[in-house]
């Protein structure tokens, strides 16, 4: 039995030591290319972008809220496989249907749609959101597949 006990750990230590999750560290982007996965630091990544805009800003009840649109381009001739943009409690949305485009994980990460599931090289897509306030979201590349 004791055997059996140190065989099952040993496998268990080899697997675990194998299994590569590639976590990057804060303010790097986890790049995937020809299933190569590696950290970059975010400002050396030249191959996608985000670009942020105001649409409209309004009152409603004594509350203001602000419509953003947001462009992630790709700026490689390769489609983009998938992308994970971070957020923070900054995305702070005026209700559950306040955003369009993508979509939103438990953890509060922003991937693809399944409607829209790459980005194609050398071009962008567009998604947007509405907000309380006029604080504008952190937002940020965590990963992106080609």
């Amino acid at each position: 039995m004791k055997l059996i006990s140190i065989f099952c750990v040993l496998l268990l230590s080899i697997a675990f030591s194998s299994a590569s999750t590639n976590v990057c560290k804060y303010g790097e982007i986890s790049y995937t290319l020809n299933n190569v996965c590696s950290c970059i630091p975010y400002y050396s990544c030249h191959y996608v972008s985000l670009s942020q805009n105001v649409i409209t800003s309004y009152q409603s009840n004594g509350e203001t809220f602000t419509q953003y649109s947001v462009d992630i381009t790709n700026h490689v001739g390769i489609n983009i496989k998938n992308i994970v943009i971070g957020t923070d409690a900054t995305l702070n949305l005026r209700d559950s249907s306040s955003l369009w485009g993508m979509q939103k994980l438990s953890n509060g990460d922003l991937i693809l749609p399944t409607v829209q599931p790459s980005i194609n090289k050398d071009a962008s897509y567009t998604f947007g959101f509405i907000l309380k306030g006029n604080t504008r979201a952190n937002l940020y590349i965590k990963a992106v597949v080609y």
